[in-house]
């Protein structure tokens, strides 16, 4: 399974990654190097949406389609699936 999330970082912006383990993940994002570049000036995060996919590409699918979104579009369509 891979999941799709979404994380809100201490500044207010949005980062839209993918994991096998998204709380493993969400830990790393907030405390180790292993965090993306963008998030690491940005702690601490909190992840406000994931959504679980069978396959990687379609997980990849979803990440590129939600990240081509607007902000606020981007929390409409987290607040209807969510």
């Amino acid at each position: 399974m891979y999941t799709l999330y979404v994380l809100e970082c201490a500044d207010g912006t949005l980062y839209t990654g993918i994991t096998t383990d998204a709380q493993r993940r969400v830990a790393e994002h907030n405390s180790s190097r292993r965090g993306a570049r963008y998030t690491r000036s940005r702690r601490p995060v909190v992840l406000v949406h994931s959504q679980s996919f069978a396959t990687r590409s379609d997980a990849l699918v979803a990440e590129a389609a939600l990240r081509k979104l607007s902000r606020s579009k981007k929390l409409a369509r987290i607040r209807l699936v969510s």
